[in-house]
């Protein structure tokens, strides 16, 4: 069905039909990579606790906790990708508008050629001249809406789109700074056969790491250069409301602006303490944050270790 639907759009709309459906596979990428990134971090933490060693375990566990909060912002970032394809649906939808007026000033257009090549005398042809006149005068308007609302609507989704990069991009290399900051109490000095390995002494550090990863993702806001607009003065007909009144905007102001909100709350911090695997495939959609913190999240505690 989804051919056969590309095969009766619109010529004018064509390009931009393929371009949203091939974003709704990107999308289903970014949700299938998120799931498979949660599903390695569960894989990660079960591998740790099989090894026996006190200090890979705790280690291996506590990554997961934060590579599983990598792999949810691949879902966010899909979200957002969403908000950003309907967007650019506006704009389709007016260039399938836009294409029947411009056929028929074409096909009027055609007719007048034909009848002055067969009978130059009909009066019938200062009929169809009258007829083209009104055509290309609604042809003009409906012009006029489909640039302005192109040039709008382009503006806004890739605001959304670029601002949704940047919050996946900088959430994300904040949750691998932590990541590195953990990988970094692992003692990987060799031992001899015979030798024991010293007990895991940084448990408290590691669990702190989680705390601060956990109050920078909550504390992030955007930083980034606005989109500026001019359209604040186009009425619901795509039309100018008064020329001479149009002034400079903000793409998006007066609606919710993906990148203006909130920080995402962790999917992982609204468990109960459940072990990383055991609460893979329970996240909520909306993430709320019911105060567990990630420490608490994570399987071992300083008293299991000691």
């Amino acid at each position: 069905m989804a051919s056969l639907r590309g095969i009766q759009q619109p010529e004018l709309s064509k390009k931009l039909f393929k371009l949203i459906k091939s974003e709704n596979h990107a999308i289903g990428a970014y949700e299938t990579a998120g799931r498979e990134r949660i599903a390695i971090a569960s894989q990660l933490s079960d591998w740790g606790e099989a090894t026996g060693d006190d200090s890979i375990s705790d280690i291996s566990d506590k990554l997961g906790v934060l590579m599983s909060e990598i792999g949810e912002q691949e879902d966010v970032f899909a979200q957002n990708l969403e908000d950003y394809r309907t967007v650019l649906k506006q704009i389709r939808n007016t260039e399938s508008s836009v294409q029947p007026s411009r056929d028929h000033k074409i096909k009027i257009a055609d007719e007048i050629a034909k009848l002055r090549h067969k009978d130059p005398t009909s009066t019938k042809i200062v009929q169809l001249e009258q007829e083209l006149v009104r055509a290309e005068a609604q042809n003009l308007v409906a012009e006029a809406q489909l640039t302005n609302i192109s040039r709008q609507k382009l503006k806004e989704a890739y605001d959304l789109h670029f601002a949704a990069t940047i919050e996946r991009a900088e959430k994300q290399i904040l949750l691998a700074r932590h990541g590195r900051r953990i990988v970094n109490l692992l003692d990987d000095t060799p031992i001899v056969p015979g030798d024991a390995r010293p007990p895991f002494e940084h448990a408290d550090q590691a669990r702190q790491v989680l705390t601060d990863a956990e109050e920078d993702l909550r504390e992030w806001q955007p930083s980034m250069e606005p989109i500026h607009s001019s359209a604040g003065g186009m009425g619901s007909n795509a039309m100018p409301v008064d020329s001479s009144t149009v002034a400079p905007s903000t793409v998006g102001e007066d609606s919710t602006v993906i990148h203006s909100e909130s920080p995402t709350q962790s999917r992982i911090s609204a468990g109960e303490g459940q072990h990383l695997h055991q609460a893979q495939l329970e996240a909520p959609p909306g993430m709320e944050s019911s105060g567990t913190n990630w420490a608490e999240q994570s399987q071992y505690s300083h008293s299991e270790t000691a």
